[in-house]
């Protein structure tokens, strides 16, 4: 295979590269052991910077597809706490419509799509440049030789979809013991609902029996989709590139998907990358890899302190829902759009960092 970038991995972190990079004049192969549409289970909801992404690369997702979300809201026993986007929203479409319409921009642009085709290994590959988009368990990063990382956080994720109208226009984040279910709405009859902890063996339905509130608006409901599992991480690289090899999106490093913005990285890192190819310096990649994590991360730890902490989650979910202005910096802050300034608060001043 002779290209300007091969690029192992076909799911929305490689597809965005290979658009990225063709919008640069590179020629570029896609190569997937999967045929598309690949789905994967996630919460679905892309948060305003992905959403902004998408249109940037001339992806347009169907009004009947898909539904527009405000903010974020946390309900925890009893006590609701809500927040607004400032001046953009996020977006609730199908893991499966996300990746086709990424094919379909992918094919347009002129990307090299190669389906079904297992890889083994870099030595195939005629290729100035050679992308690992292939997950958190990337063999890339093996055979490339990458220094070994450990997740620092692992928990479990366990998905369904419901046939019901979305109640509200936000995401919702049922905080309960030792766990989160949260609900995206995906459509205009539909709405995608996952739970994540710390323990594998935790499955949505158990996890639902927890929430009565939530079970109002599920209960007798049969899921239009089966349950399926995949792992969350919390993991940072030394680096993410070496010699003519560069890791992208989990592969490259992840967040817990209780942030929601992992679509979003992959899609920063992926403009990211093209750019540095285009100056052929990939140090330029790691050095603005670095900045597009370091939010993301900061935020990640942050949520993950409420988690199985009951007597803090409650404190801060009742300091949220008494100070909505509050609420709103923070989210505010987390999607990018603002520095973070809390009076009396010396460590608050804090600007964006990516």
């Amino acid at each position: 295979m002779k290209t300007d970038i091969a690029i192992i991995g076909g799911g929305p972190a490689g597809l965005a590269a290979a658009i990225a990079a063709r919008d640069k004049g590179f020629t570029v192969a896609v190569v997937d052991a999967a045929e598309p549409p690949i789905d994967k289970p996630c919460g679905e909801g892309l948060m305003p910077g992905g959403v902004e992404a998408l249109k940037k690369l001339g992806v347009a997702v169907p009004a009947l597809d898909s539904w527009p979300f405000r903010g974020i809201r946390f309900l925890c026993d009893g006590v609701t706490a809500c927040a607004k986007f400032p001046d953009a929203y996020g977006l609730g479409v199908r893991r499966t419509t996300l990746h086709a319409l990424l094919v379909e921009r992918a094919a347009a642009v002129g990307v090299n799509l190669v389906w079904n085709t297992p890889v083994r290994g870099l030595e195939g590959f005629n290729a100035r440049w050679i992308v690992g988009a292939d997950g958190l368990n990337s063999r890339v990063r093996e055979w490339a030789g990458f220094d070994a990382s450990r997740a620092s956080v692992r928990r479990f994720g366990f998905r369904r979809h419901f046939p019901v109208t979305p109640w509200s226009d936000t995401v919702d984040v049922h905080w309960g013991h030792e766990c989160q279910v949260y609900v995206t709405p995906v459509s205009a009859s539909e709405v995608c609902v996952a739970v994540i902890s710390r323990h594998q063996y935790l499955r949505l339905d158990e996890a639902l029996a927890k929430f009565p509130v939530l079970m109002e608006h599920l209960g007798g409901l049969v899921p239009t989709t089966p349950e399926r599992g995949s792992v969350t991480e919390c993991r940072r690289l030394p680096r993410v590139y070496r010699g003519n090899v560069a890791l992208l999106g989990d592969a490259s490093g992840s967040v817990d998907a209780l942030t929601g913005e992992g679509l979003t990285l992959c899609f920063q890192q992926a403009f990211a990358l093209a750019d540095a190819l285009a100056c052929g310096d990939l140090s330029a990649y790691g050095a603005a890899h670095k900045g597009i994590v370091r939010l993301p991360s900061i935020m990640g730890r942050l949520m993950l302190l409420l988690d199985g902490r009951t007597r803090l989650r409650r404190q801060v979910i009742r300091t949220l829902a008494s100070n909505p202005g509050l609420f709103s910096r923070l989210l505010a802050f987390h999607v990018g759009r603002t520095p973070l300034f809390v009076p009396g608060l010396p460590w608050s001043r804090l600007s964006k960092t990516h």
